[in-house]
């Protein structure tokens, strides 16, 4: 082997990576144990609308173990998802010292059932939280089975798209387990919208009460209190006991 030059220089090298190897996994277990790389400063990307602070700082501690090269990041985000308005986290290191969170909140657009901690975002997500009553009372009302939430909140936003050349909002909404819509508009009217028909879909249904609505509707003296849309070729209208098909 001492005649053969070339394998001498290979092992040599191959020795040469390996203590190299060794160094740099000695030097990675130094980074990670040492206690002198701490992280000092938590900074938050932006301002949050409904999380306090008082509930991060809460939380936070129990996860922010190890130093700026071990802490578990899983952990962290783990933590502050669990808080009722957080939706998302994302975390980043930032040399040498510094851990920045970004936080996406829950934006509430409805409320949700029967509870009042109950809301909807705008992903059509079901979570748990109290909003503020002013901003509670702003939002409407969305009542469907369990899971049929984005459904709900898709069908919301076009019924008020329908009644807003009516200048009327729909501010409950209502999926039945039969799957039969209900409307309840922000003058009082109740609307039976019904359930999905394939000679007579609700969509087909809506826009024929509309269209007439301003005529049959805007000029009574006594606005009905219930109008029903189950009808496949029209609907009926009640006014203080008195029932009219049309």
């Amino acid at each position: 082997m001492w005649n053969k030059p070339q394998l001498l220089n290979t092992i040599a090298d191959l020795l040469i990576l390996a203590a190299t190897a060794a160094l740099l996994a000695a030097a990675l277990v130094w980074l990670v144990r040492v206690p002198s790389l701490p992280v000092r400063q938590v900074v938050f990307a932006q301002e949050l609308a409904h999380t306090r602070r008082a509930e991060i700082e809460q939380s936070l501690p129990g996860a922010l173990k190890g130093n700026f090269f071990s802490l578990n990041l899983e952990a962290v985000r783990g933590e502050l998802e669990k808080l009722p308005w957080v939706r998302k986290v994302e975390l980043r290191r930032v040399w040498p010292a510094r851990l920045e969170i970004k936080v996406e909140e829950h934006r509430p657009a409805a409320r949700w059932g029967e509870g009042r901690d109950e809301l909807v975002n705008t992903f059509g997500e079901v979570f748990a939280a109290t909003a503020p009553e002013e901003e509670a009372s702003a939002l409407p009302l969305l009542y469907g089975p369990q899971g049929t939430a984005p459904e709900v909140l898709k069908r919301y936003g076009e019924f008020v798209g329908s009644f807003k050349v009516l200048n009327q909002r729909p501010v409950q909404v209502t999926l039945s387990p039969r799957l039969a819509w209900q409307l309840k508009l922000d003058n009082g009217m109740l609307v039976e919208v019904g359930r999905e028909q394939p000679k007579s879909p609700v969509g087909v249904r809506l826009q024929r009460f509309i269209e007439v609505y301003p005529e049959l509707v805007g000029k009574r003296a006594t606005r009905p209190s219930v109008v029903d849309l189950r009808y496949p070729n029209g609907f009926a209208i009640r006014v203080a006991g008195e029932v009219k098909g049309k």
